[in-house]
């Protein structure tokens, strides 16, 4: 007898062992008809696997997430056989792994692929999906998968395959006349698929990621269980487009990334002033939650981060300098040197919790091909922050970080968030009971809070399980920034102590807690998610007074010094151009508020004020005005007023007249 739990909790006899295919029939013949794999024990297996041992079994459709993985690692591979079938001898597959939204596949190619070999390879694909050919899993031996790719003069796949361990199994999907190497799950037969793939876009890349291997050609593409989620996401794409923070970011004047400091930001007045801005108010609600900031230094000794355990886990990932005598590393990562800030000095219970923050610059050595605007760049500044607690202070520590991290990101219009929380990997320090006390104090504080947790098996940090705070922005896509991570390691590695309530030495308990996660990278949400259109108390410029004709200039000019007295950061136009090329130039530039004066509001004492994106105008009083613009530019905290002084001295700064 076999014994199956399904995932309410229900449970079925069978008498011999069963496919989930016929699992999924026994339960309705709806579901065989969207099943597409299952869940054995949590372990992910092809739909026509036999379950022959008692066990809980999940049935697999595309309304699961790992549905969508497993179409989207099928329509990669239904990629690869178009390719063979239409270039033959010619071409050489590679690999071809799922992303975010999607999937590629990289080519070795005798020339470059043109938009057109996309189109024929999309129709190619489109044949293989209604010809149903039947997916089947194969295993053979190490040695047989080396020779039967050397046969298919598949160099890059008997190289992949000759580093593993001799006497491996290895496992093959084959379709039809094409074969894969893979571990697997993939679809029953390739009519499933359907038509809701498209193939997106070309790049280069390296051969495993080494500028020292050859050139491959990268195909991206995009799969999803029917016509109109594709649809629906290839509107979200081009919405993305116009949203680019890096096109915007050009428009609007804030940042430029160059060569001569690749992966770097090199922020402009405006850009600094938006970058400000946010730290101020990450600094005001750092200040009114009890945390101390501090600054430490940016290079320190490889003993340092061998301590830590840095080096053994991100070594390849540092940048190294030194002397004749020592190795030294630029930091990747803030908490090492919180660590001796904490160590300096005797601490007692009654200083606990001790929340330290910190603006740290940090460097990591990623790929060129990876660097992204400033979305994935080489140099960034992390909102970092650590509290040394008691176990005790555990549970309320978390929640406190919890509180403040939703704060944050409604300030910011984030209100859509999910956590995710990630437990033990497999590299990893410290003693499985170490472990299970700091998942078990994480999980129990987080769920105590009232929050539905998405579980991330195995992406812990090496020293700890953590939370990952995930927004989603304006267009419906997900961005990880937040994180909380329960770190029991770190204090004993770096033998950090205080004296509790009898006088004996403890080990404190490290909360890692970041919210914006990377200063650069969130400005960068933040311009995607408001598609420039900044909130007034956010926006780096946030008024314009524009004049109709040159007799009122006197008039504008007295309407910018009331308003940058009041606290906003104002530019002028009194250009010799026509009022609605001023309005279409400034709405390009994505400036919140355009103030016109003309003849009429200079005789009245009013102005006119136009929003952006809006094409209706609003004649009020000039005090009117000024009482309204500054409430709205306020702010937490009034971030958004009272700028000038400290980074725009003054308001015509490079102003338009």
């Amino acid at each position: 007898m076999v014994s199956i739990t399904l995932p309410d909790g229900s449970s079925r006899e069978f008498e011999n062992p069963i496919s989930g295919y016929d699992l999924a029939l026994s339960i309705s013949k709806s579901l065989s008809k969207q099943a597409i794999a299952i869940k054995v024990d949590n372990q992910l297996k092809d739909l026509h696997t036999n379950i022959k041992t008692d066990s809980t079994v999940q049935i697999i459709t595309l309304k699961d997430k790992e549905g969508l993985e497993i179409i989207r690692h099928s329509t990669a591979h239904l990629l690869a056989q178009s390719a063979k079938a239409l270039f033959k001898d010619k071409i050489q597959v590679t690999i071809g792994p799922i992303i975010d939204d999607g999937f590629y596949y990289d080519f070795a190619f005798d020339r470059s692929f043109t938009p057109e070999d996309l189109e024929k390879l999309e129709a190619k694909m489109t044949e293989l999906v209604h010809a149903d050919l039947k997916i089947e899993r194969e295993e053979i031996s190490r040695e047989k998968a080396i020779e039967f790719f050397k046969a298919q003069g598949e160099e890059y796949k008997v190289e992949l395959i000759s580093a593993i361990e001799e006497g491996t199994t290895i496992s093959l999907y084959k379709q039809g006349d094409f074969a894969d190497l893979c571990r697997g799950p993939h679809l029953p037969s390739t009519k499933f698929i359907g038509d809701g793939f498209k193939l997106t876009k070309l790049a280069g890349a390296y051969w495993r990621g080494d500028s020292n291997n050859p050139m491959l050609q990268r195909i991206y593409g995009t799969s999803w269980g029917n016509k109109k989620d594709l649809k629906k996401y290839l509107t979200m794409l081009e919405e993305a487009e116009k949203r680019d923070h890096r096109k915007l970011g050009r428009e609007m004047d804030l940042f430029s990334v160059h060569e001569e400091s690749p992966g770097a930001v090199f922020w402009h007045p405006r850009g600094h002033i938006l970058y400000r801005k946010i730290q101020n108010y990450m600094r005001k609600r750092l200040d009114s939650n009890g945390y101390f900031e501090v600054n430490t230094p940016q290079i320190a000794d490889r003993a340092l981060w061998e301590k830590s355990g840095h080096w053994e886990k991100f070594q390849d990932n540092m940048f190294l300098t030194g002397d004749d005598h020592k190795v030294l590393a630029i930091k990747p990562m803030s908490c090492p040197g919180s660590m001796i800030v904490y160590n300096n000095g005797l601490k007692s219970y009654r200083d606990l919790p001790f929340k330290l923050s910190e603006f740290g610059s940090v460097f990591r050595k990623e790929s060129s091909g990876s660097l992204h605007g400033i979305m994935r760049v080489r140099a960034f500044t992390q909102d970092d922050a650590h509290i040394y607690c008691t176990t005790e202070q555990v549970d309320s520590a978390i929640k406190e970080s919890i509180d403040m991290i939703f704060t944050v990101y409604k300030d910011m219009g984030f209100e859509n968030i999910r956590v995710k929380f990630s437990d033990r990997p497999e590299t990893r320090i410290g003693t499985d009971d170490v472990w299970t006390e700091a998942e078990n104090a994480l999980r129990s504080a987080t769920e105590s809070y009232g929050i539905k947790l998405e579980y991330n098996q195995g992406e812990g940090a090496f020293y700890g399980p953590k939370l990952e705070f995930v927004l989603t922005d304006a267009i419906g896509r997900d961005w990880q920034c937040g994180t909380i991570q329960l770190d029991f390691m770190l204090p004993e590695r770096f033998n950090a102590t205080y004296i509790d309530e009898q006088g004996e030495k403890k080990h404190p308990v490290m909360i890692h807690r970041a919210i914006l996660g990377s200063m650069e990278r969130f400005v960068g949400i933040l311009i995607e998610n408001y598609a420039g259109n900044l909130p007034l108390w956010l926006a780096p410029l946030q008024a314009t007074v524009c004049t109709i004709t040159n007799s009122t200039d006197s008039y504008g000019q007295e309407v910018a010094k009331k308003l940058a007295k009041a606290g906003l950061v104002v530019e002028t136009d009194f250009r010799n151009e026509k009022i609605g090329y001023k309005i279409r130039e400034n709405s390009r530039r994505k400036i919140p508020v355009i103030i016109t004066v003309g003849e009429k509001e200079q005789e009245s004492n009013q102005v006119s004020i136009r929003r952006l994106g809006s094409k209706d105008q609003t004649l009020m009083s000039l005090d009117d005005a000024i009482q309204t613009l500054v409430k709205e530019a306020s702010g937490p905290f009034n971030i958004g007023l009272n700028m000038r002084e400290d980074i725009m001295p003054t308001y015509f700064t490079n102003s338009l007249s």
